[in-house]
């Protein structure tokens, strides 16, 4: 750990675990090597398009999976891999019935499912340390045959007014019919791993079982830019396998020497990582033990299908029980590492690594969760970093080479020059990410990822500045300075958080590492730079940010283009823009105190968030305000071409994020930074209408700078706080339940509407999958109660708001904020047996085996709770262990900055 991270409680020494992070800080510390960087989805991405018309799922569908080598990454069930996935270990399994192995997590893509691509499987990471030194994910595997069909018809049937149908819906989990499956891995040293595998019966009845730990390489052989092929083999001895084990061994030109050994006497079956072309496209293999070699001889009986002279680039440990009884447990044990087998691989050395491991993630979670939280808020944070740390997984991804094509393999469409992502050539990732959910978002996404270091930040503060720095590289942002959004569409926008989420990372640290500080900061200048040029086009100070990652919340898509003239000034672009401004300026404030030459560049961030908020009071040649004083709201502006510029009277999460600009200015400042406090009492005297946002406490000499006067502030509360609007049992929706009766409006002679939707979409704009008309969205909400706390700090116990609206009950707004996070993690504590976000889900079931296991879903249903979208969205909603945890202190330098 460098010096600029040291800090006063060297938390890297509390507990062994600390001790590992503080031996490996950077991404290549020896004990990131080996982590659960497979993804969990490598099939239906972009980065495996090569199709003409981009069409993703279609190009390389599920069914191909299991035949087709994969160009720039791999999948497995709950697998691990090096941190550049040359070298992977993950589980296979058969149970007698079904058509193909369970090789990989199934679900319907895109256009499969009536509510967009939804997985179709019960699994959860259920333990895990951010040097991935202990690790636990288990797999619920149906004994009955997986019904694939089945879920791919009834959803298709379905219409998008109807649930989704579930694995649990075709009754095969009725009777607890289904093996628990639970791989554990704990590391003996940077290099060396144990792994634990155990399914238990938990059916009424013995079922057999195949049980298959593959270990195989990523094909980089295959595509003409690397000839070099790199082979496993048996181990044997004198012609024989080692006593009382299995192993296949590899010598790799980076990674080196590694053997997995496998205890017992597993078959040991061999293929090849390469395309069944035969199979898919009637063409020839270019080897005669295909990708599918291993699957073949297991399912249907082929013993030609694998490699009988012991070698190949991928291998399966074949174990096997005729039946398993009700209640047993069988158990695979196998290591890991460069050691030859030996007496000493498995048995006392290696339970005591499981043991030791074990024991250390419960002392590390002892000192990140804080003790007097109650077990089931315990049990919900710890899962919530579970998640969070399998999420981390490995995205390889070089736009350059994939539109210009491959000597040999795939050939790159003439389209592609100037279809997706064409002006994103310069990004070139190969690093381990957190991804928003393991299945339905395998890659990552920019404000996401800024989401999730706040939690992240709790666990693995190195990993979590990490990320951010990552995305304001020179291989991840554009030339111009944006960031890039998601890998479906790199050049769309995100909600600016990033510099939100770096003070509060620096924060959760210790307020410590200033050159962590230094680093993102001068990457956001140039970031903030593409906002005002790109998004603020004729210099009005109100920006059209389009998209801004909240999908379907407008009347009509924000990304799309306007009828030729209209131009549409966005109330949630341009209080992005403010909020960005203040972040800016928070961090510049921070630096300037021990080096001044920041100072003017604070004055920069506090100058040009006055003019954002003059514009949002009024603009225009006919004086507009995105404030609609009747309504007491902030609406987006459609400019019509002859000057008009009515209000979009949609109440939504739109008018909220006003909210978010409001910062503190300690009274420190007018000492320390005298460029700043002259530029601020001249415009006190040349432009006094500017520093209206700036509001001052006598008794003590603090300020506030705020987007949204007291006045305005308290009316929009009263609708936030209102059950009838915008608050729920859960937090915060993202449109107002008195939008049930639908808004019209009339656009380029269109009629379009909006109509409040608090469960999943009606509609299938952006995919269908999400849907912001109504549910709770957690970052968001987090977002509002951060803010309200900082009005709370400034206003003190003067400001109340009645909450609900009409109890004649009035709050504090830090009160307020707490009703709002009281919501969010209410989602996750039982109600008579049950949590709310589990629905009416087989999850909600009593028995523990559900209901042992939260899920943390994209966003929750506004008037029940129930978790929607991806079901294990354990990014930006693991922010629920932020908000069990209490509250850090306030840095007593910063005089009560949150």
């Amino acid at each position: 750990m460098n010096a600029s991270s040291a800090g006063p409680t060297e938390p890297e020494h509390l507990t062994p675990e600390h001790a590992r992070l503080a031996e490996s800080p950077a991404p290549d510390g020896p004990w990131r090597l080996w982590g659960p960087y497979l993804s969990a989805r490598q099939w239906g991405t972009v980065r495996e398009d090569y199709s003409p018309d981009g069409s993703a799922w279609s190009e390389f569908p599920f069914d191909h999976a299991a035949s087709r080598a994969y160009r720039w990454g791999e999948d497995g069930l709950g697998g691990i891999s090096d941190r550049y996935g040359f070298l992977n270990v993950a589980l296979a399994l058969w149970n007698g019935k079904d058509p193909i192995l369970k090789e990989r997590l199934f679900g319907l893509t895109n256009e499969e499912g009536n509510h967009g691509e939804d997985a179709k499987e019960y699994w959860w990471a259920v333990d895990g340390t951010p040097t991935h030194s202990w690790m636990e994910w288990l797999y619920r595997y149906p004994q009955a045959e997986y019904p694939y069909e089945q879920l791919r018809r009834a959803n298709r049937e379905r219409s998008r007014s109807e649930r989704e149908f579930e694995l649990a819906d075709t009754g095969i989990l009725d009777r607890n019919e289904f093996f628990d499956v639970m791989l554990t891995y704990a590391k003996a040293g940077p290099d060396d791993v144990c792994i634990r595998i155990t399914a238990t019966n938990r059916g009424p009845e013995a079922a057999p079982l195949h049980l298959l730990p593959t270990i195989w390489l990523r094909n980089t052989w295959a595509w003409g830019t690397d000839d070099r092929v790199t082979e496993l083999r048996e181990v044997r001895r004198n012609g024989r396998p080692p006593r009382g084990c299995r192993a296949a061994e590899v010598t790799h030109g980076f990674l080196g020497r590694y053997v997995l050994v496998a205890a017992g006497s597993p078959q040991v079956l061999f293929c090849d990582n390469e395309t069944n072309a035969e199979r898919l496209y009637g063409t020839k293999n270019q080897s005669h033990y295909p990708k599918d070699g291993i699957n073949d001889r297991v399912v249907h009986g082929r013993r030609a299908a694998v490699n009988p002279g012991g070698y190949g680039s991928k291998a399966a440990f074949w174990y096997r029980w005729d039946a398993v009884e009700p209640g047993e447990t069988v158990t695979v044990d196998l290591r890991l590492s460069p050691a030859d087998p030996g007496p000493r691989t498995f048995g006392e050395d290696f339970e005591a690594v499981l043991s030791e491991r074990a024991a250390e993630a419960d002392e590390f979670y002892a000192h990140v969760i804080h003790p007097s939280l109650p077990d089931v808020d315990r049990h919900v944070a710890r899962r919530a970093y579970a998640g969070l740390l399998w999420g981390k997984q490995l995205y390889r991804y070089d736009v350059r080479q994939w539109i210009e094509g491959d000597p040999v393999g795939p050939p790159s469409p003439e389209q592609r020059t100037h279809g997706r992502n064409a002006h994103w050539r310069h990004l070139a990732l190969a690093d381990v990410l957190s991804m928003p959910d393991e299945w339905e978002y395998p890659w990552f996404a920019a404000w996401d990822l800024a989401f999730h270091t706040i939690p992240l930040a709790h666990v693995d503060p190195d990993f979590a500045k990490e990320q951010l720095l990552l995305m304001c590289r020179e291989w991840a942002m554009a030339p111009n300075g944006q960031l890039p959004a998601y890998e479906w569409e790199f050049g769309d926008v995100n909600p600016p958080v990033h510099a939100w989420a770096a003070w509060h990372v620096y924060r959760i640290d210790g307020y410590r590492d200033r050159e962590f500080l230094v680093r993102v900061f001068t990457k956001l200048l140039l970031n903030f730079g593409w906002w005002v040029n790109r998004k603020d086009a004729n210099g009005s100070n109100l920006f059209e940010g389009g998209f801004l990652g909240m999908d379907n919340i407008g009347l009509f898509n924000r990304s799309a283009p306007l009828p030729p003239g209209f131009r549409l000034e966005q109330s949630d672009a341009t209080s992005w823009m403010a909020f960005y401004c203040q972040q800016m300026l928070k961090i510049a404030l921070e630096l300037a105190r021990t080096d001044k030459a920041w100072d003017d560049v604070a004055t920069k961030f506090m100058e040009h968030f006055l003019a954002i908020a003059q514009a949002m009071r009024h603009f225009g040649s006919h004086d507009k305000s995105l404030w609609h004083e009747e309504d007491g709201f902030y609406y987006d502006v459609l400019v019509h071409p002859d000057g008009r510029a009515p209000h979009m009277r949609v109440r939504s999460m739109v008018g909220l994020l006003p909210i978010l600009g409001a910062t503190e200015i300690p009274a420190w400042v007018l000492d320390e930074c005298p460029d700043l406090t002259s530029r601020f009492r001249w415009l006190q005297q040349r432009r006094p209408e500017l520093v209206k946002p700036l509001l001052a406490r006598e008794s003590d000499g603090r300020m506030l700078l705020t987007l949204v006067p007291p006045r305005r502030l308290r009316r929009i509360l009263q609708r936030m706080f209102d059950t009838e609007e915008f608050l729920s049992p859960y937090g915060i929706r993202s449109l107002s339940a008195a939008t049930r009766e639908a808004v019209t409006a009339t656009l380029g002679g269109q009629t379009v509407s909006i109509e409040y939707e608090p469960g999943e979409s009606r509609t299938g704009m952006f995919g269908g999958n999400s849907n912001w008309r109504g549910p709770v969205w957690f970052p968001v909400n987090v977002l509002l109660a951060d803010k309200l706390r900082t009005y709370g700090r400034f206003f003190g116990d003067s400001f109340t708001v009645e909450v609900p609206t009409g109890s004649g009950r009035h709050l504090t707004l830090d009160e307020a904020a707490d009703v709002i996070d009281s919501g969010l993690t209410a989602l996750f504590r039982p109600v008579d047996g049950r949590r709310p976000s589990d629905g009416a889900r087989i999850e909600s079931s009593d028995d523990p085996l559900w209901s042992e296991h939260p899920t943390f879903s994209e966003y929750f249903d506004g008037d029940t709770g129930e978790g929607l979208g991806a079901t294990h969205q354990t990014g930006w909603t693991a922010l629920v262990a932020h908000l069990l945890n209490p509250r850090l202190p306030p840095d007593p330098r910063t005089m009560g900055w949150g």
